[in-house]
C-alpha cells in the first residue's frame, strides 16, 4: 500500500486483527486442556505444541492491533468481558472428545489456510508480514489435522460414528467464520482481504470432498452467519478461569 491508510481503514485493521488473536486465544486454551490427556504421548506433545503455536500467532495479531489501537495486550486478553471478546464460537466450545476435538480443529485450520493464503498477497504490509510468518505453522497444523480426519473417519465404525456426531454438531457454527461485519467489508472495498463469500467458496471447494473422502456425510444444515460478538455461555467460563489471576492483581507487573 504507496498511500497512507486513512483512519477509518486502521480501524477496520484492528478490529480485524483483534477478531483473529481472540479466534487464536480461544483456541489455544482449548487445545492446552488436552496437555496429559490426549490418546497417545505422541499425540499429546504435539497437539500441545499446536496449542503453543496458535498462542504465538494470537500475540502477533493482538500486537498489530495494540500498534493501531494503542490498546494495551494484556488489557485486550485479561480484563474484557466475553461480550467483547470476537472470536467465533467454535473455538469457545468445550472439547468433548478427541473426534470433536479434531472435527473442529480441521474445520477451522482449513478456514486459515485459505485465508493465509490470501493475506500473505495483501497490499498492507503489516498484514501480509504476520500472515507469512505464521503460514508455515499453520500448514503443519492443516497437515496434522487432516491426517487425523481421515484416520478416525475411515478407522473404526465407532471412530467414524463419533465424528459424523462431531461435524453435525460443529457444522452450525462454520457460517460464523465467513460472517461479513462493517470492518471486512472497508477492508474488502479497499481489497486488502478477500470478500467472505469468495473466501467461503474456497473453504468449502477443500473442505466438502476431504470430509466426503474421509467416509463423512456432510450435513444438509446450512450454517448460521451469526455476529462475533454473540457467544456462549461457555465463553464465559473460559474467561473466568483463565483470566482469574490477572483479576487478583490488575496493577501487577509480571
Amino acid at each position: 500500500m504507496t498511500n497512507k491508510p486513512n483512519d477509518q481503514l486502521l480501524e477496520a485493521v484492528a478490529e480485524i486483527a483483534l477478531s483473529m488473536a481472540d479466534d487464536e486465544l480461544i483456541l489455544a486454551h482449548r487445545d492446552s486442556e488436552w496437555t496429559g490427556h490426549a490418546p497417545i504421548l505422541e499425540e499429546d506433545i504435539a497437539f500441545s505444541n499446536i496449542a503453543q503455536d496458535e498462542l504465538g500467532h494470537a500475540v502477533l495479531w493482538y500486537d498489530l492491533c495494540s500498534n493501531i489501537s494503542g490498546d494495551d495486550p494484556d488489557r485486550l486478553v485479561f480484563f474484557r468481558l466475553a461480550d467483547d471478546y470476537r472470536n467465533v464460537q467454535m473455538v469457545e466450545l468445550p472439547n468433548g472428545d478427541w473426534a470433536f476435538t479434531m472435527t473442529r480443529q480441521y474445520l477451522f485450520d482449513a478456514y486459515e489456510f485459505v485465508n493465509l493464503a490470501n493475506l500473505v498477497n495483501c497490499n498492507f504490509k503489516p498484514l501480509a508480514d504476520i500472515a507469512g510468518k505464521i503460514r508455515t505453522e499453520e500448514l503443519y497444523h492443516y497437515r496434522h489435522t487432516s491426517n487425523w480426519m481421515k484416520r478416525l473417519g475411515l478407522g473404526t465404525d465407532d471412530s467414524n460414528r463419533r465424528t459424523q456426531l462431531a461435524l453435525e454438531a460443529l457444522w452450525p457454527f462454520v457460517g460464523q467464520l465467513f460472517a461479513s461485519t462493517h470492518e471486512s467489508q472497508v477492508l474488502v472495498n479497499a481489497a486488502l482481504i478477500p470478500d467472505r463469500e469468495r473466501l467461503k467458496q474456497e473453504w468449502e471447494e477443500i473442505v466438502i470432498p476431504y470430509l466426503q473422502d474421509s467416509g463423512l456425510r456432510v450435513p444438509e444444515e446450512r450454517p448460521i452467519s451469526s455476529s462475533r460478538s454473540d457467544h456462549t455461555e461457555h465463553l464465559t467460563d473460559l474467561l473466568t478461569e483463565m483470566q482469574e489471576i490477572a483479576r487478583l492483581n490488575p496493577l501487577a507487573q509480571w
